[in-house]
């Protein structure tokens, strides 16, 4: 996290029983607010298989303890989507409803069950074969320069945003975990890119973090292609291709444009929560 460290003051937590690390938080600190991170998805407490029902409240407790010591007031809590556990893992939900804690947020993501797909619908299928007829190809790109610059076109574009991202912040981040984060781009012959993804690859689940088709790759499936090979053939021997939310104005607004794309690559929904608790 320490690449816009200058944007959060970090107060991540360290959870030890006996000497021996059994948990860990990244959280950042909001004036008396303490969130799971300010500048992350998500980011709950991180346990191993080890964790029980019972420690993870005493954590709590502890964490209650300490929290009001430091006079934080309040704990806004990002869950790990369920797709992101290697093991089942939900012993925080129960400790945060134990602990009063209040749903203050719920956004929606997409995601796809990879060992049972849902066929693409005929639009995403018409889009991937029109790509390939006009000869496009996807391969792997580290030009995120060019793939920022096309994402800005798009967000401003159709969202009138901007990418969370620099170009340079994705370079570095890219070439300090090149096996987790990775751009998959369609090109023409002339090198040209007309659409890309910048996607997360963990253990288990591909989450696509950044998603952009220029305008002419609209026109011609560059996306659909794109979205066909990281699914049907990257994404083999994974569990989950999660798309990220379509969701704005903390969950209270459904993007349907863009979540019926994504459930039209077969994706259904997965929830982030946010939780708040007093101390």
């Amino acid at each position: 996290m320490d690449y816009h460290s200058d944007r959060f003051i970090d107060n991540s937590l360290m959870f030890y029983e006996d000497d021996k690390l059994i948990a860990l938080m990244p959280a950042s600190k909001h004036g008396n607010e303490l969130r799971s991170h300010g500048g992350l998805t998500y980011g709950g407490i991180i346990t191993n298989k080890k964790m029980t029902a019972q420690k993870m409240l005493d954590i709590f407790d502890e964490m209650k303890k300490h929290l009001t010591e430091c006079n934080i007031t309040k704990l806004i809590y990002k869950c790990v989507p369920c797709v992101y556990h290697n093991y089942p893992a939900d012993e925080d939900l129960y400790a945060l409803f134990r602990n009063n804690a209040k749903l203050i947020r719920r956004d929606i993501s997409t995601t796809i069950f990879l060992p049972e797909k849902v066929k693409f619908s005929d639009l995403r299928k018409r889009g991937a074969k029109k790509a390939l007829k006009n000869g496009l190809i996807i391969k792997e790109s580290h030009d995120f320069k060019t793939y920022i610059t096309l994402l800005a076109d798009v967000l401003k574009l159709h969202h009138d945003t901007k990418p969370v991202h620099t170009a340079e912040e994705l370079e570095l981040l890219a070439s300090r975990f090149p096996d987790v984060i990775k751009l998959f781009a369609a090109f023409d012959t002339t090198e040209k890119m007309y659409a890309g993804v910048v996607i997360f690859d963990t253990p288990q689940t591909i989450h696509a973090q950044y998603i952009a088709n220029s305008e002419e790759g609209r026109e011609i499936g560059a996306l659909d292609l794109v979205m066909d090979y990281l699914i049907n053939t990257y994404a083999v021997g994974k569990k989950y291709f999660d798309f990220g939310i379509s969701t704005e104005d903390s969950g209270r607004y459904l993007n349907n444009g863009l979540i019926s794309q994504k459930e039209g690559f077969g994706g259904r929904a997965t929830v982030y929560d946010f939780y708040e608790m007093e101390l």
